[in-house]
């Protein structure tokens, strides 16, 4: 929080940096997004957005709330966005895996679309974790321990080939490596992948989103989706996701079919 709030200070304080807490009004606060939202944001063309704002707001609301208890002036914030998902269609998949990639990237994007592993988890993961004999891969241990929010997965055939290959060739204890050493990091090779396949706005992290996301639209159900993300609840998962069910509001809609209901009149 001390270094979020510091990053954000740099854009609260010309604004509202000249005040004292309880001269942070409302109005104050809609001052502050509206100058927000006509600022370029910092290395880009566009304009700062609202969820953006909503966050430094939030973080502004957090501190005063820890300073001053019930004291703490109310912190309006602008409506928070509704999160936006993007993820691959099967198309965009194969374009992704024909790209031409360096072998251990060609690697990570098969772990984090067959796991819907983290970029981190999948660097993380050691060949002792790789269980070739019960077909699964456990992605909770990390090397400092075991690690809440991720799971033990099986291994699909076309990971498991992959795998495989890698295992054979491999001369460090990491499934990712790169000149026989670990790999801290795929920014670089993932993008280049990427650029190749000719896709945007594709981080490592939208492939989570898109192993999740044809989970449920293959209707795998969301006890099973929330196990292989390692949420804490099914709900968390729904939240997310829900709407991409193929059954989600499904009876619902039906019930509202007035046209099959006059003509079963």
């Amino acid at each position: 929080m001390a270094v979020a709030m510091m990053h954000e200070w740099k854009a609260m304080g010309p604004i509202l940096g000249h005040m004292r807490p309880e001269e942070i009004t409302v109005e104050a606060c809609r001052k502050y997004v509206a100058t927000r939202r006509k600022t370029t944001a910092r290395g880009k063309t566009t304009k700062v957005q609202d969820g953006a704002i909503w966050t430094e707001l939030g973080h502004l609301r957090t501190v005063l709330k820890w300073a001053l208890g019930d004291k703490a002036p109310r912190i309006e914030r602008p409506q928070k966005p509704a999160p936006k998902t993007r993820y691959l269609t099967r198309a965009e998949i194969d374009r992704l895996l024909d790209a031409p990639a360096a072998p251990h990237i060609r690697n990570a994007i098969l772990l984090m679309l067959a796991t819907a592993a983290r970029v981190g988890a999948v660097l993380d993961l050691t060949w002792e974790r790789v269980d070739f004999d019960r077909n699964q891969i456990n992605l909770r241990v990390s090397a400092t321990g075991p690690t809440k929010g991720r799971a033990i997965v099986p291994m699909n055939d076309g990971l498991r080939a992959a795998l495989s290959v890698a295992r054979g060739e491999a001369v460090t204890d990491y499934v990712i490596e790169w000149a026989g050493n670990r790999v801290a990091g795929i920014k670089t090779g993932f993008n280049a992948a990427v650029k190749a396949a000719g896709l945007e706005g594709v981080t490592p992290h939208v492939l989570r989103h898109t192993a999740a996301v044809h989970m449920v639209e293959a209707g795998v159900s969301f006890n099973e989706v929330a196990q292989y993300l390692g949420h804490s609840s099914p709900r968390v998962t729904f939240s997310t996701y829900g709407r991409f069910s193929p059954t989600h509001l499904r009876k619902a809609a039906d019930v509202l079919d007035f046209t099959k209901i006059r003509s079963a009149g």
